[in-house]
This record gives structure tokens, sequence and C-alpha cells, in this order.
């Protein structure tokens, strides 16, 4: 797909991979709808970017827009739905755990209120994690949304075939989702990456561009592209 031209909206468009997103789109010529919960995370934002305030969990609001918008070629979501719970299964609250699966519904939220909106030639792609295949301890929960991302996509990339619906999957990346500054953030992500065969944190340009690649490519669908800087071998 020739990017130029095109619609695209960008859910978690306004921070991190969702942000590094709207913005190569942008420069490559896309009219980018950048859409989150909070709108004012996005900053000084390039020509060619529009903010919309929507929760992926609010259904009749994300209807709305949707309808808005339509049709569009391209949507992307990389909203992370609320909170991730963390630790060991044993241990953890209950209804933290149910909670980290907002991000699940928001996807599902977005897949079915935004899919019959996408052009036939057009692509969706989902944003899921390395754990979802490779979870170290206390990452049972998002590791378990992460592998029902993938097996969402796996099955209804089947049902809305001539469109393409396709995963990311980020390792650690350095985002601001990490509240964690100076020495303490690099020591944490130096000791989150120190086996990778790629020891370091990604970026969420780098990130953004494995988002292009399943955008671009009219050959791929159905499909998890890693971008993890070989945890996976690790």
């Amino acid at each position: 797909m020739d990017v130029t031209g095109k619609r695209a909206l960008i859910l978690g468009g306004t921070s991190g991979i969702g942000l590094a997103t709207s913005k190569k789109l942008a420069e490559l010529g896309a009219e980018v709808i950048a859409i989150s919960r909070d709108v004012g995370r996005a900053g000084d934002i390039p020509e060619g970017i529009t903010l919309r305030q929507c929760d992926t969990l609010d259904r009749e609001a994300l209807a709305r827009l949707f309808a808005e918008y339509a049709p569009f070629e391209i949507l992307v979501s990389a909203a992370t739905g609320g909170t991730r719970a963390r630790g060991q299964l044993l241990e953890m609250d209950f209804e933290g755990y149910k909670a980290s699966f907002a991000k699940l519904w928001g996807y599902v939220n977005v897949l079915q209120l935004g899919v019959p909106h996408v052009t036939q030639d057009g692509t969706i792609v989902l944003v899921s994690g390395t754990p979802a295949r490779k979870a170290n301890p206390g990452q049972v929960a998002i590791s378990s949304v992460g592998g029902a991302v993938e097996a969402l996509v796996r099955t209804v990339a089947t049902e809305i075939t001539p469109r393409r619906l396709n995963v990311v999957a980020p390792g650690t990346i350095d985002t601001p989702m990490s509240s964690l500054e100076g020495k303490e953030r690099e020591e944490f992500y130096r000791n989150q990456t120190a086996k990778n065969l790629i020891p370091r944190a990604g970026t969420a340009e780098e990130v953004a561009q494995g988002i292009l690649f399943v955008i671009q490519n009219d050959f791929v669908t159905g499909t998890t592209i890693d971008v993890d800087g070989g945890r996976l071998l690790s």
C-alpha cells in the first residue's frame, strides 16, 4: 500500500508507539487522526495529524468517531485500555488480573466497530508484546492478554479478507509508559535486556517502522511481526 493520501486512524496515537506511528505516516503523506483518552500527551505535532479524544472502551463514542471519518484505509490500535497487573499468579489480586484484559476488550471494540468502515483494500494493525510467547515470572497478566490478542488476530484475519489484519509485538521498549527516571530508568532497561541478542531497549520509532511494514506490504496478513531485539531467542 502506498500510504500517500490515505486516511489513517491511530488509537493510542498520542504517546509512545502510537505517536511514533502517527508521525511516520504523516511524514509519508497520510491523513492521520491520532486518537487517545488524553490528547494532551501528544505535545507538538506535525502538520497532517488531527487529534481526537476517545476511549476504546466507550463503544458509543468509538462508533460515532469511526462513522465520522469513514471510509478509511488504515486502522491501527496501540491503546492499552487501562492498567496492567504485575506479579505472579498465586499472589495476584483477581480483580487486577481481570482489569488487565481491558486492552483486549478495547481491541475487540476497535475491530467490531471499525473494520466495517475500512476499505476492502485496507489494513488493520494491533500491538501485542513479546510476553505473549515468552514471559518472565510476574508477567502472567500481560502474557495472557497478549496471547489472546494474537489468537484473535489469527482468527479474525480469515473473517475480514480481503482486508488485512496483523499484529506487531514489541519487546522491551523505552516509552513514556515507564515512570522511572535517570539512572534508575537506565538500570531497569539494562537489566531487562541484558540477555537479548541486541542488549538494549528498543525505541518507539523502531516499533513504528514494524507497523509501517505490515501496512505497506500487501502480501502480509494474519501474522505477528516481532520487534524485540532478539528476546524470543535469548
